[in-house]
């Protein structure tokens, strides 16, 4: 009958800490944009002979991989996924690195809560929660401001491109231009598609793999549009016209539903939050006076009945503000 309350208290804690992660998130968009062109992007798929082009282009061009990240992608689960999260950062983040930052975070905060009297059970499942949450959700933090800077620059970029079709470059050069001449994150993949281009690969082949990487539907959206126009033809420039205006109308449409939702996202995290900030701060300043919530099985039952309805509301709550355009 002990451990009854126990298991309650720990699998509430981890349902309400998941809840929240889940609901805060946010959906989605990159799952949505694919599933509405799938159906677009399966007309472009590559034949057999430019898959093997490509893989001998990726053969050529990948960077080697050290020891310790052979070693990390062991241990690690998913290392492609992971590598490729890592990538969409900028920052030049290895598998290795993430690996020790992950067992130095779980290990430290395990150890600390330890020493400070709390059960070993608890020590090692907020190790474990901080040591993985912790780093995901500091990739997560530079792709998105990463995606950020992009999605805001990316309408000028088109722009840019418009200008130099209707002045008579041909689209490979333009892109060479804009990859040059803008700053940031678009510059770069501009730079990283007609680099792809000048070593062989093909536009569509460059753009999709670009596409595929960063997960943005305004990426996607450029790189369809491009697609169908050397299929069917037509004045490129003036599509990418519109495609630009399309593109500022879904980024101010984002702000406007940003602003709205502001306060109750803000309310949302800090009714969800409180409760544990304040539980921290007086397990550190009295861990004794604590350690009756894993002592009482009365206190236990209630700990966890708190924290499911709180992590209910909390859900409810974020799902309310999160909105997929």
């Amino acid at each position: 009958m002990e451990l009854l309350p126990v298991l309650m208290l720990g699998g509430g804690t981890f349902l309400v800490l998941s809840l929240m992660v889940i609901a805060l998130s946010g959906p989605s968009t990159a799952r949505a944009s694919a599933r509405r062109l799938t159906g677009v992007r399966e007309r472009h798929a590559g034949t057999a002979g430019a898959v093997a082009m490509e893989a001998q282009i990726r053969r050529v061009t990948n960077k080697g991989t050290s020891g310790m990240d052979l070693a990390a992608s062991r241990f690690l689960p998913n290392p492609a996924l992971l590598q490729k999260r890592l990538n969409m950062t900028g920052k030049g983040w290895s598998l290795s690195q993430y690996g020790m930052v992950t067992l130095g975070l779980i290990l430290i905060p395990g150890a600390l809560l330890y020493l400070k009297g709390a059960p070993i059970w608890l020590a090692l499942f907020l190790g474990l929660f901080v040591g993985v949450g912790l780093p995901h959700k500091v990739v997560s933090f530079f792709i998105k401001r990463r995606i950020s800077k992009f999605t805001s620059k990316f309408p000028d970029a088109i722009d840019l491109l418009v200008r130099g079709l209707r002045s008579g470059l041909p689209i490979t050069e333009t892109m060479g231009v804009v990859g040059q001449e803008v700053a940031g994150p678009v510059g770069e993949e501009f730079r990283a598609v007609s680099d792809k281009m000048k070593i062989g690969r093909t536009l569509d082949a460059a753009l999709q793999e670009t596409a595929d990487r960063l997960g943005t539907p305004e990426f996607q959206f450029f790189t369809i549009t491009i697609a169908i126009q050397r299929e069917t033809g037509g004045n490129l420039a003036e599509t990418l016209a519109n495609l630009a205006e399309v593109l500022r109308k879904r980024a101010q449409m984002k702000l406007k539903i940003k602003a709205m939702s502001s306060e109750s996202k803000a309310s949302a995290l800090i009714v969800g939050s409180l409760p544990f900030i304040v539980f921290g701060l007086v397990w550190f300043i009295n861990n004794n006076y604590m350690l009756n919530f894993f002592k009482d099985e009365r206190l236990m039952v209630a700990g966890g009945g708190g924290l499911i309805w709180m992590s209910l509301g909390a859900f409810i709550m974020a799902k309310m503000v999160n909105f997929e355009i």
